[in-house]
């Protein structure tokens, strides 16, 4: 800021000693004029350019170092922030939307700075000091610049705040139209399936057009402000020199002081005309920044407490004591459900959908918060824990498992980042990956694709299963492990659950009851209730239960 005070002080200096320049051969006869004197002015002016080009040139280096590493740090705000919210939050917002909320609030703070650092502050510098020295020639010009200039940044900042409300419902449809494209990206196999081109074409469409017609609503009420600004601009210049006309009439201004005038009102206009776009563009910038700051400003759902200590996983004794959970504060799933898993239990979680299995596994990882009850591991509360040492003794292989667009090693690492090359692959051959990885050309070094697209079903399962004996955990979720896989590959893949699930504490949810039959328990729930358990055994020679009616309905199935 300093150096670009000292900059634009600069470039006021200039045109002061090229009128004094100019007196000087307006007042010689011809070619009798003080050449040493004119040589001095313009060394003078050489001189003081420059002085100025060092201060800009500071000052452009120094906001480079300093203004990159903001944006940076907003960036790895705006990242560390985000991924704080609940599962909750992710579930209500676009992925697409989101990505661009966090690109645009560090890109807004880079415009925004940009208006304040090369904009405004030069503007304030330059006006004040072309008053000043106008005023010290003659007090008319001076004020005459003073109240236009105040007039027309009054004039600037209503039409910018009138224009701000279609900045922002702009900037938000623009986010509707980009999460709508990822929606679509994300479900092109599905619009295939189902003929669905023409339908979101359409859909896209009308969007796009309804932000087309915003842009364009607020582009011409610019442009038509813009050609008031060119009339406020005409007017003052020959005004200016209307003014000064008089005053050279009644010998109070010299020829120099029309070269003063006439460069000043060139700064004045140039710094001016983009005044209007600066203040519109701030606010523009505010808009953009305004979503990203809300969802920073929004308190994560899920909190861990002050002091929160980790949770120590020696035994794996989970207990759920009189817990009631509501989805939304309106859909209750649990009323005073209580339940002991004892330590390295095997125990399956079965029952119709929407029964409360997935809930069950979701509380247990914290993903929600329990209204009322508590939940304890090793009898430790949860709530009492930091969330990351609940993950990291928890091991989750989800039905449909979700890699990273990295390398295969990367992947199946990523449950523990600090084993070796040689305990990876040991990992991925216990889960049967080696199969399928010796036969890619690049092996582990094969990137997947987004979301693991180019594996199959079956090969990201293993992927996650490789990765999860990676990490190791006292406490294993299984939801569906093998539900992608044919019976050849559901074969090998018990064989290595089997390996996984020794020495742990093991909560599997099923559809397919003939995977779960050697557990040592089976829960049975239904809506949100516990209604049986025990051995598989144990509920089929109960005639009138729920497990024995939906194993008979799968066996039939299959005969």
């Amino acid at each position: 800021m300093f150096s670009i005070t000292i900059g634009a002080i600069t470039n006021i200096l200039g045109p002061i000693l090229y009128k004094r320049f100019f007196d000087i051969l307006t007042t010689s006869n011809g070619f009798n004029a003080n050449i040493y004197d004119l040589t001095q002015i313009l060394i003078k002016i050489l001189v003081i350019y420059l002085i100025g080009w060092v201060f800009w040139r500071i000052a452009t280096f120094t906001n480079s170092y300093f203004q990159t590493k903001i944006m940076a740090d907003l960036s790895n705000t705006c990242f560390h922030y985000l991924h704080k919210h609940s599962v909750n939050f992710f579930n209500n917002n676009f992925v697409g939307s989101l990505v661009k909320k966090v690109n645009r609030f560090s890109r807004a703070f880079e415009g925004i700075a940009d208006a304040l650092t090369w904009e405004l502050l030069p503007l304030t510098v330059s006006v004040t000091s072309i008053v000043i020295v106008l005023s010290f020639r003659n007090l008319i010009l001076g004020i005459s610049v003073l109240v236009w200039v105040i007039l027309y940044c009054i004039s600037n900042y209503i039409f910018s705040l009138y224009k701000l409300k279609y900045d922002i419902q702009r900037s938000a449809l623009n986010s509707k139209v980009t999460g709508v494209l990822a929606d679509t990206i994300t479900n092109h196999s599905n619009i295939k399936l189902f003929t669905g081109h023409k339908r979101e074409e359409s859909l896209f469409m009308k969007i796009t057009t309804e932000l087309q017609k915003l842009h364009r609503f607020c582009w011409d009420l610019g442009n038509k402000f813009e050609a008031v600004q060119v009339l406020f601009m005409i007017f003052l210049e020959i005004g200016m020199f209307y003014v000064a006309l008089k005053l050279w009439q009644k010998q109070m201004v010299s020829i120099g002081d029309f070269v003063l005038i006439q460069a000043y009102l060139f700064t004045i206009f140039h710094q001016l005309w983009n005044f209007g776009r600066v203040i519109r563009h701030y606010y523009e910038h505010m808009a953009d920044a305004k979503e990203m700051t809300e969802i920073l400003e929004t308190p994560h759902e899920i909190k861990d407490v002050r002091n929160a200590q980790k949770l120590e996983v020696k035994k794996g004794k989970i207990e759920f004591k009189n817990v009631t959970f509501f989805y939304h504060q309106t859909r209750r799933i649990f009323s005073k459900l209580n339940l002991i898993i004892k330590p390295q239990e095997k125990i399956a979680l079965v029952g119709p959908s929407g029964s409360g299995k997935t809930s069950f596994v979701n509380l247990l990882l914290r993903n929600y918060d329990l209204e009322n009850g508590k939940i304890l591991i090793d009898n430790q509360k949860i709530s009492q824990v930091t969330q990351e040492s609940i993950w990291k003794n928890i091991s989750l292989v989800p039905q449909d498992p979700i890699l990273f667009h990295r390398t295969l090693i990367e992947n199946i690492r990523y449950g523990n980042p600090q084993t070796t090359d040689a305990e990876v692959a040991k990992a991925a051959k216990s889960a049967h990956c080696d199969i399928f990885i010796d036969q890619l050309y690049t092996k582990y070094q094969t990137y997947v694709g987004e979301r693991g697209v180019k594996l199959s079903g079956g090969e990201r399962q293993r992927i996650a299963i490789a990765r999860a004996i990676i990490k190791n955990s006292p406490i294993l979720v299984l939801d569906e492990a093998t539900s992608s896989l044919d019976s050849k590959s559901e074969e090998l893949i018990q064989d290595a659950l089997n390996t996984l699930m020794k020495d742990k504490t093991v909560i599997v949810i099923a559809h397919r009851l003939s995977t779960i039959m050697k557990m040592d328990r089976i829960i049975v729930f239904d809506e949100g209730k516990i209604i049986e358990q025990g051995t598989h055994q144990e509920l089929i020679n109960n005639k009138l239960g729920l497990y024995k009616k939906l194993w008979e309905k799968q066996i039939c199935s299959f005969t």
